[in-house]
């Protein structure tokens, strides 16, 4: 059985990137401080630990891809003022809810750190990027698409770039599928 994915339509292909419309979703996310390694773990054990029965009706909730990484400075403004966190750098990790959740049907996490949040439909720029998971990765990654997208005359709408990851942990490095994810206007 494939892992669930956020459904899209491409609405612009070119050889380096796509262009894709997705549809509302909701996301369970946490907000680590540290260092990104270490808070890509940490934020990845607290959602596992919500969608496998950490909640108030012990509900497991379907595994989904892709996980989801960004910096958390510049966090969507509708996030709750609860994950933003003070102090260390910190990194907002997110898995997104199966296809027919609702926020009013999913349950409750027991874990105050996990919090439930609406994404609206929004087109996202689409780089596949390769290799390892790290923070100079991304950094790199990130960069070289925002140019990329300027150069093509795409507009980021300022939500930070998102390294969405498909793969467990164990894929090899050669084999993994992630993505630099960036919401764009046309």
């Amino acid at each position: 059985m494939a892992t669930e994915e956020p459904a899209f339509t491409v609405v612009q292909h070119t050889e380096a990137f796509d262009v894709r419309r997705y549809a509302p979703v909701i996301v369970a996310e946490t907000t680590v401080d540290g260092d990104w390694s270490d808070a890509s773990n940490q934020g990845f054990r607290r959602l596992a630990g919500y969608i496998f029965g950490g909640n108030k009706s012990r509900t497991k909730i379907a595994m989904t891809a892709p996980v989801g990484t960004q910096d958390s400075a510049q966090v969507p403004k509708s996030t709750p003022d609860t994950v933003r966190q003070t102090g260390a750098h910190a990194w907002v990790v997110s898995f997104t809810m199966p296809a027919q959740s609702t926020l009013a049907a999913l349950p409750i996490p027991d874990d105050a750190s996990v919090t439930l949040r609406e994404v609206p439909a929004r087109l996202v720029a689409a780089k596949r990027v390769g290799g390892w998971w790290s923070a100079s990765n991304f950094a790199e990654d990130s960069a070289a698409f925002l140019r990329e997208l300027a150069a093509a005359g795409l507009k980021p709408t300022g939500t930070p770039p998102l390294l969405a990851r498909y793969n467990p942990p164990w894929i090899p490095f050669f084999l993994r599928r992630n993505e630099v994810l960036v919401e764009v206007g046309l």
